[in-house]
């Protein structure tokens, strides 16, 4: 029985890993070296320096390929150091067509960085209100997508997008950082490459940065990856990856409580009196509910409200919680709380003409694996 054919809970537990063949160690070992013996010169065992190859490294790459049903995985030092390396693959010129909500530090490499260090065009659109057809051109090399988007929560059809994509034959990728593979896997659904921040879902604690591109079937893409990853550099430790490994063996239980959790407390906030609006794909209420319900196993964790107060107000709400945190970031086993005007996509508000301003009484929060009722609870009487 091959791996990628098991159920997802027993894969996150053994996938990419296997007993070390000296010791006999279960879990894969730390292997903190920068460089390895050759036999002789130019002839390796599979590893000759450690920016190029390290087995702590490939166990975590083996773990997330099967994991989204991909043909290989590269890791990286943060997430936008896996969609810089995707970006390494233009040419000056070439053209971007991204979705309008994006991560912050998402627009800030892509307006700040690559569209002045490579001359990018990059175009933003709602792909939910636009067609794609009329919108690709002849300089045309990449459709960027993140569903659920952060911080709005837009969906889109993925089938669709990749469907009109390789009829053009432009590349696509897709920020599955909110979804996890366990609530979504793009790839089946015909996008080239799925990124994700490790930061958030997949490693969950809270404790390391770190990013990930793995690719579909695309060999030659992968081969292109795989080369820039080895160029650039910009790897994680040895150490980061155990970590991340390790994670991931619970990340299937995890997303169980973060998918229901979520879902209660965006009901509950769905009936408060102070809140204008709340964002959430598992509501019906989400304008993308049916796409979602459609493409997704599980709505994830990841709840966005409109406060009916000033700014002020909200900031006092915000103080008074004593479960969450202020903080940002998401995807870890504690509740986070923050204000993306003010925090993550501080930067997309500066940007006034260009991107879609973040409203200062909009709210995220990253509902975590507690238990759902003191959650609410707090909220309640911080409210």
């Amino acid at each position: 029985m091959k791996n990628k054919k098991k159920h997802i809970d027993t894969r996150v537990v053994h996938a990419g890993v296997k007993p070390e063949p000296i010791t006999g160690a279960v879990m894969t070992p730390i292997f903190a070296s920068s460089t390895f013996a050759q036999k002789e010169p130019g002839k390796h065992s599979g590893y000759e320096y450690g920016r190029s190859q390290n087995p702590t490294r490939d166990a975590l790459e083996g773990s997330l390929a099967n994991l989204e049903n991909g043909l290989k995985a590269f890791v990286f030092s943060s997430g936008l150091a896996a969609q810089s390396a995707v970006l390494e693959m233009l040419k000056p010129g070439d053209h971007i067509i991204a979705f309008d909500d994006l991560y912050g530090g998402t627009f800030r490499l892509l307006e700040e960085i690559k569209s002045k260090s490579s001359n990018l065009e990059i175009s933003y659109v709602d792909y939910n209100k636009v067609d794609l057809n009329k919108i690709i051109k002849n300089n045309t090399k990449l459709i960027w997508i993140e569903t659920p988007t952060n911080p709005l929560l837009k969906i889109t059809d993925l089938k669709k997008i990749a469907t009109i994509a390789k009829k053009h034959k432009v590349l696509t990728i897709c920020d599955n950082t909110f979804a996890s593979p366990i609530n979504q896997k793009p790839l089946d659904l015909g996008i080239d490459i799925v990124n994700h921040s490790t930061t958030k879902y997949i490693n969950g604690h809270s404790d390391i940065i770190g990013g990930a591109l793995i690719i579909g079937k695309n060999k030659k893409l992968a081969d292109k990856i795989a080369f820039i990853q080895n160029s650039v550099g910009a790897i994680p430790s040895p150490f980061d990856c155990f970590l991340i490994l390790r994670a991931v063996k619970t990340l299937s239980l995890r997303m169980k409580q973060h998918n229901y959790n979520g879902l209660k407390v965006a009901k509950y906030l769905e009936k408060h009196k102070k809140i204008i609006k709340v964002v959430y794909p598992g509501l019906t209420t989400h304008s993308q509910h049916k796409i979602a319900k459609k493409q997704m196993d599980g709505y994830g964790a990841v709840v966005t409200f409109f406060h009916k107060g000033n700014l002020k107000e909200i900031k006092r709400f915000m103080q008074n919680l004593k479960i969450f945190t202020i903080a940002e970031s998401l995807g870890g086993v504690e509740s986070l709380i923050e204000s993306p005007a003010l925090m993550t996509h501080a930067y997309v508000n500066t940007k006034a003409g260009q991107l879609t301003p973040i409203p200062e009484n909009l709210i995220r929060i990253s509902v975590g694996i507690e238990h759902v009722d003191d959650l609410i609870e707090d909220l309640k009487q911080a409210l």
